[in-house]
């Protein structure tokens, strides 16, 4: 057989995929399975969304776009920066958009750090981060986010951790795959050591909208500090927020020259996002916000309902997250690694988790689940958790 790159050697994908692909071979046997390893929200896309797009395709628009991205998005998606949390207007040569938010991680490694150079990366974190890295030639220099500090990072550990070969620090709130939301002082102190050695911060923030406070008070960007023109960069999409997986959005700002460069790579590989999901897009952040509302508050419920289960589970703890849909519960005492706990849980109890050393080393001990589930799933969950545990002697 001939010979792939070095770089294609590399790949390995996101394993969440794979452990799906496991379970849907078990269901073809007749197996029910309840799923919680994917992120997909559960929710359908809004009405109002999908009759944009409808009305889109219509009128015929059908064709290329702009490569950075339709003018009318890139306005609403300015406006909502200056009316929301993060209380900044981006120009909008800062506003790139994408096909999804997985492709700005690429993107903007692939823009800013050389094969050989660093990223600093917090661990456990998102398998994409380091398939990336490892693809590109660039070391990811893993920060541990521990359970005794929330899964949060900390800017004394960041620092050590930086040489002179680092480009950039990666943060993650709120968090996948712990759910954990980093504190106002902790990004603050996060950016004056990015600052301290001149090098990029990329903010990846696509589940901004989960969080769970009353008035979003929770959640702060580094952004705000250098308004995305000195160093950070802003990962974002539509997928999370508004059940909008299968669509490929995303939006990304960063300091102008970088969005040049990114664009570059963007016509490269893509050329440019269809007119008609920008246009869904347009809908999306200008239309009635009501079915995102009810999600998130769906979303609250279906936590608490998950982690008050998985603490009555023997062996299981489980910290509450303050945002995103996932629960990283720890799974020490049960005596299983994390994928034996997943396989485990899988065959014996019909119930999809992701390992959590699949999001790095220091996630082993612990399983990823995606409550972007029903409460009776959930629930029924917990029961079938609970008797296979038992049955295991625990």
């Amino acid at each position: 057989m001939k010979k792939f790159s070095d770089a294609a050697e590399k790949l390995r994908g996101q394993e969440m995929f794979q452990i799906l692909a496991k379970a849907q071979e078990l269901e073809r046997t007749g197996k029910k399975i309840l799923h919680f390893e994917l992120g997909d929200p559960d929710f359908s896309t809004p009405s109002n969304i999908v009759e944009a797009t409808f009305n889109s395709l219509r009128k015929g628009e059908t064709h290329y776009s702009s490569s950075q991205g339709l003018f009318e998005l890139r306005t609403v998606v300015a406006n909502a920066m200056e009316s929301g949390v993060r209380g900044f207007r981006p120009d909008l040569n800062q506003i790139l958009v994408t096909p999804g938010a997985n492709i700005q991680l690429f993107y903007a490694i692939a823009c800013t750090t050389n094969p050989g150079e660093e990223v600093i990366v917090p661990e456990p974190g998102f398998a994409s981060y380091y398939s990336i890295m490892e693809f590109l030639g660039v070391i990811p220099v893993k920060v541990p986010i521990l359970e005794k500090n929330g899964f949060r990072l900390n800017a004394q550990d960041v620092e050590k951790a930086i040489t002179d070969k680092t480009r950039m620090i990666i943060i993650n709130s709120p968090s996948n795959p712990t759910g954990s939301v980093m504190k106002e002082e902790e990004i603050r102190e996060i950016y004056k050591v990015a600052e301290k050695k001149d090098i990029w911060l990329l903010s990846d923030e696509v589940y901004r909208r989960i969080t769970y406070y009353d008035d979003n008070t929770g959640f702060f960007s580094p952004s705000v500090i250098d308004k995305c023109k000195e160093r950070t960069i802003i990962v974002n999409g539509f997928s999370k927020s508004y059940a909008m997986t299968g669509w490929r959005l995303g939006v990304v700002i960063a300091p102008e020259e970088l969005v040049k460069k990114m664009n570059l790579l963007l016509e490269t590989t893509s050329s440019c996002v269809s007119p008609f999901i920008q246009r869904a897009g347009i809908e999306a952040l200008s239309g009635d916000q009501e079915a995102v509302n009810k999600m998130v508050k769906e979303y609250k419920h279906r936590r608490d309902i998950i982690v008050e289960g998985l603490n009555s589970l023997p062996g299981i703890s489980c910290l509450k997250p303050s945002g995103a849909f996932y629960v990283f519960p720890n799974i020490n005492k049960t005596g299983m690694t994390s994928k034996e706990f997943a396989d485990f849980m899988l065959v014996e109890a019909g119930v999809a988790v992701a390992p959590g050393s699949i999001f790095g080393e220091h996630g082993e001990g612990y399983v990823r689940m995606a409550y972007a589930n029903s409460i009776e799933n959930i629930n029924e969950a917990i029961i079938k958790m609970n008797d296979a545990l038992k049955k295991r002697g625990l």
